[in-house]
């Protein structure tokens, strides 16, 4: 294979991330704090834990979801977690686009019956994943 090639499909890859980092950064929730999205947290784990250990849910939201437990917990990222601000940007990419697809599967009625959490707290999640 030629090396060229090899190195246009990385250097397109890296480009392409870049603009989705930016893209998410530009269409953020305006107003919610990264203080308050911390303490979903334990939430959002017990709903992924829901989700992935329920047969009944769709496959593909399982296969989903533990793609991006696996994603987070791998020690290999597009941006090294040492960069300020940027580092845990790709796994928010990606967690927000994996939660994205699991509401329009799912569906948010679904969602807030396994939500082990607040109102307010589910409310906060829906504004960062969008409601529909």
């Amino acid at each position: 294979m030629d090396v060229n090639l090899i190195v246009g499909i990385i250097v397109a890859l890296v480009a392409l991330w870049a603009v989705l980092l930016v893209l998410f950064w530009a269409l953020r929730p305006k107003g919610v704090p990264v203080r308050e999205i911390v303490r979903l947290i334990p939430d959002v784990l017990r709903l992924l834990r829901s989700l992935i250990g329920d047969r009944s849910a769709p496959l593909d939201v399982r296969f989903v979801l533990v793609g991006l437990v696996a994603w987070i917990l791998s020690p290999i990222d597009l941006i090294p977690e040492f960069i300020p601000v940027l580092g845990p940007l790709d796994d928010v990419v990606v967690a927000v686009v994996a939660m994205r697809y699991v509401r329009r599967r799912v569906g948010v009625e679904d969602l807030r019956a396994r939500w082990a959490g607040t109102p307010d707290g589910f409310a906060l999640l829906l504004r960062v994943i969008g409601s529909g």
